[in-house]
């Protein structure tokens, strides 16, 4: 079963959004995955710091 997520709304710096679409992009992922991917990365680096 998926995980259940939700919607929010946030505001980011047009030039901080623009790199991300594109990386989205290059990466072949929606703009809301790729976020999603680097905060998750981001949380479990520092949770390896944390350790």
């Amino acid at each position: 079963m998926r995980p259940l997520k939700d919607r929010i709304s946030i505001t980011i710096d047009s030039d901080i959004l623009e790199k991300l679409r594109d990386r989205a992009e290059y990466d072949d992922r929606s703009l809301s995955q790729y976020i999603n991917l680097v905060l998750k990365r981001h949380l479990e680096e520092l949770e390896k710091e944390k350790k």
